[in-house]
């Protein structure tokens, strides 16, 4: 699995966050747009994510498990 920061994509746009979390260290001038799943810290993964999400997730544990 890789992560890639957003911001250093050259279209960011394509990539809109699903959620924002720690959201309580942000800077005073970042706006969150209304109505954005927005958490202090960071979150309950079975609460939020989706049933395929959480899929994809436990097939790619498994995988890794395998190496």
């Amino acid at each position: 699995m890789r992560f890639v920061r957003v911001g250093t994509m050259d279209d960011p746009s394509q990539c809109p966050p699903d959620v924002h979390i720690f959201t309580s260290t942000k800077q005073p001038w970042v706006m969150l747009p209304p109505g954005a799943k927005a958490f202090a810290e960071f979150y309950d993964i079975n609460a939020v994510w989706s049933e395929e999400a959480k899929e994809r997730r436990r097939i790619m544990r498994e995988k890794m498990k395998k190496t």
